[in-house]
């Protein structure tokens, strides 16, 4: 049966603050910052059980190997000669944003009937631009059943494509057929847009969507420029539900009316300007939240902790729940060492609508383990992360064994 199962990436053993994403004002904020690892890691951990006690299926991906020492030769340079932003690159645990990894197209929505996934590119930075290799080998590895997926590489350059951040999909329940909506950038102000408009038009095409179920919208440039690099940090879909902030896109009457057309049962739920201002909703990180079916019925938003710490958002989202609108429950969670490096509930995860029967069970969450996960992490993850490590050929060591640690402990060294 299809259900909708939420692949979270497992935070790395180099998970560190090297403020290298330009527009993401978190990771700009904690440059040079000293990073706790082994906390961010069990922290999504902890994510991923509350998601199960919710009774919702949980997935997940494991790090890349770190640091990308093929990357380094191919910029003609190694750990040691290379400079610090370059190294840092290398190490860079950006993967862990699992809304990255892809873009998903459930199989009712495709042309052949199967489930369709895009390795994201990630050309817009270079700290990312490297992932998608190690990124496409788990997809493969995970999604191998050609008979109910098809995995396809990444959309070529120079057309960014940032994956499921900036993608939405609106359905009468995960098994029926949906309509898909590619959010695209111009422009950001001082900030690059990141999503090209025609790596949706390829991904659409590569998916065999139909022309009358799929959207191409632009993102605000407002928006992109208060620091709203993906769309998924000021609008979010679940079925018939899309949670969105009043600035999110750059012709919000048009954009509405597309969705409306492409799909009556839309509801909107909108976040006013004037309750929430654009600069309260990305500190808070609001829209970066899982927006989730319950198995007994109805919404719950997957919030970070940090919303209940913005009075404005905290209120407006009690007054949202209490007008007994299509979201009825609230559950804050705490991702703080993700959300210091710019990415909330909702980066962490990828959303994949499949028969679970059909994906390598190794990729699949369960309570044992998820606690062989936890005993690599406590054994294994660094406690602390300071710049400096980065330049310490020990660390590099430490790191590889870690990985090593939770492949093997997962029967997943083929990724080796």
């Amino acid at each position: 049966m299809l259900t909708e199962i939420n692949f979270d990436g497992i935070i790395g053993p180099s998970h560190n603050y090297a403020g290298l994403s330009l527009g993401n004002i978190a990771s700009a904020s904690n440059a040079g910052a000293v990073s706790e690892p082994r906390a961010a890691a069990l922290q999504g951990i902890a994510k991923m059980r509350a998601n199960i006690a919710l009774g919702l299926p949980q997935g997940f991906f494991v790090p890349l190997d770190r640091p990308n020492t093929g990357w380094l030769e191919s910029l003609g340079c190694d750990l040691a000669s290379a400079e610090p932003h370059i190294r840092a690159a290398a190490y860079s645990a950006s993967a862990m944003w699992a809304a990255n990894a892809a873009t998903v197209s459930p199989a009712p929505d495709t042309a052949d009937g199967r489930c369709h996934l895009t390795v994201a590119n990630l050309v817009t930075m270079p700290h990312r631009s490297h992932e998608w290799t190690g990124t496409l080998a788990q997809l493969r590895l995970a999604f191998a059943d050609e008979r109910h997926f098809a995995v396809h590489g990444p959309v070529p350059a120079p057309y960014g494509d940032e994956g499921a951040a900036n993608h939405m999909r609106l359905c009468d329940g995960h098994g029926s057929a949906g309509v898909e909506i590619f959010v695209y950038g111009k422009t950001g102000g001082p900030f690059p847009a990141r999503q090209h408009v025609e790596a949706g038009k390829a991904i659409a095409r590569r998916h065999g969507l139909a022309p009358d179920a799929t959207l191409l919208i632009q993102q605000s440039e407002t928006a992109i420029a208060a620091g709203a690099f993906h769309n998924d940090v000021v609008a979010v879909a679940n079925e018939t539900v899309l949670f969105t902030h009043e600035q999110a896109f750059e012709d919000r009457t048009s954009a509405y009316a597309a969705i409306r057309a492409a799909f009556p049962q839309v509801q909107i739920v909108e976040v006013p300007a004037s309750s929430v201002s654009l600069a309260d909703a990305i500190k808070s990180y609001l829209f970066n939240a899982q927006l989730v079916t319950l198995p007994e019925g109805g919404h719950a938003l997957v919030l970070p902790s940090e919303s209940q710490e913005v009075t404005a958002v905290w209120q407006w989202l009690e007054a949202m729940v209490a007008g007994n609108g299509p979201i009825r429950r609230l559950v804050a969670v705490n991702v703080r060492q993700s959300m210091a490096n710019g990415g909330g509930p909702a980066c962490l995860r990828l959303r994949v609508v499949a028969d679970p029967a059909t994906i390598d069970p190794r990729f699949i969450a369960t309570p044992e383990s998820l606690d062989r996960i936890e005993r690599v992490i406590a054994a294994h993850w660094p406690e602390r992360i300071a710049p400096a490590d980065l330049a310490d050929p020990r660390f590099a060591d430490a790191v590889r064994t870690a990985r090593a640690a939770l492949l093997d402990a997962l029967d997943l060294g083929k990724l080796a």
